[in-house]
């Protein structure tokens, strides 16, 4: 079994991208982001500790993925690129589906107000 102790820039991305793009399609991505960000300075531990427990992950795991995954991690800078690009894909995935909820709650809010202005009206 060969070791991983570095990745090219387009694996690096590659992979940042995997990881997000799993994160967002199971709409996970403001959990993740405030996980990741309270755990950032605990990164690259994270990532000997993934090294450590790499014998018994890779039963379960890819374990050439799962070493990448750990050089990954040893780098703030990736961990930040992580974050960066769940909250790109985020907004890019579901802007309509934001827009359409929006405009949702604005048209029930019209209609409660309505309601309202209609019974302090009638009493009158």
């Amino acid at each position: 079994m060969e070791i991983i102790t570095e990745i090219s820039p387009e694996r690096t991305t590659e992979l940042i991208d995997k990881i997000s793009r799993f994160i967002v399609e199971r709409k996970m991505a403001a959990a993740a982001i405030m996980f990741i960000e309270s755990l950032k300075p605990l990164s690259f531990i994270g990532s000997q500790a993934m090294y450590f427990l790499a014998p018994f992950a890779e039963l379960i795991f890819d374990s050439k993925e799962y070493q990448e995954f750990a050089v990954l991690l040893e780098k703030r800078e990736n961990v930040d690129l992580v974050v960066k690009r769940i909250d790109e894909l985020d907004t890019e995935l579901y802007e309509e589906i934001r827009k359409k909820n929006r405009l949702i709650r604005k048209r029930r809010m019209n209609k409660f107000k309505e309601f309202v202005k209609k019974i302090f009206k009638s009493k009158k």
